[in-house]
Formats: C-alpha cells, sequence, structure tokens
C-alpha cells in the first residue's frame, strides 16, 4: 500500500506561481510513473502532467504546455508541479498519482492516489 499526500494548493492572482508537492509514503513509489491530474466542479478529471519512474521523460496536458513543470526527487520519495502563469480555469483540485506501471495519460492505469490540494486562481 502506497500513501500520497499533497501539499502546496491555494489561492493566488492570475499571472501568479504554485508549487505542489507529493509525498509519497515508500520508496516502492519511485519505480513508477507518476502524475498530476486536476478536477474542476461541474468537469470530468483531466490529465495535467506525468513523468517516468527515473525522470527522464515527462508529458503535459496542451492546455498547460510551457506553463507547468513536472519533476520528482527519488531520494526523497516526493513529486512536485511547478506551476506558472496561472489562469482561471487552472482553478481545480489537484490529485497526484502513482501509475501502475504504464507512462500514461490515462487514469485508469493509476491506482494510487493522493486526496487532492485546491488551487484557486483568481481574475
Amino acid at each position: 500500500q502506497v500513501q500520497l499526500v499533497e501539499s502546496g494548493g491555494g489561492l493566488v492572482q492570475a499571472g501568479g506561481s504554485l508549487r505542489l508537492s507529493c509525498a509519497a509514503s515508500r520508496r516502492t513509489a519511485s519505480t513508477f510513473p507518476m502524475a498530476w491530474f486536476r478536477s474542476a466542479p461541474g468537469k470530468e478529471r483531466e490529465f495535467v502532467a506525468h513523468i517516468t519512474s527515473r525522470g527522464g521523460a515527462t508529458g503535459y496536458a496542451d492546455s498547460v504546455k510551457g506553463r507547468f513543470t513536472i519533476a520528482r526527487d527519488i531520494a526523497k520519495n516526493e513529486l512536485y508541479l511547478q506551476m506558472n502563469s496561472l489562469k482561471p480555469e487552472d482553478t481545480a483540485v489537484y490529485y497526484c498519482a502513482l501509475s501502475k506501471g504504464l507512462f500514461s495519460r490515462n487514469a485508469d492505469e493509476y491506482n494510487y492516489w493522493g486526496q487532492g490540494t485546491q488551487v484557486t486562481v483568481s481574475s
């Protein structure tokens, strides 16, 4: 069993930045790809970004490409999401997730999820 705990959410003005963190309870988490997803009111959960187990490859949703950066610190068992140039449409609950094994954008390929952290961007 792996527990994931997100932190770093908050309220920020449009154009501002936030850095989300996700701490994994077990070192085995570092052997699998991880991702960030988000869920906004009235919208389906959507993929934001993902990263391979060693951090050698990343992928982003078109809506955040060039503004968000995903990274991980294997030694600390932590995942990060640096969010710059935030827009009101980025407002959502952000979740980190641990993959079953595949480097995928499909939420069904992730079997461990954090509780989420709220990000609110005011205009």
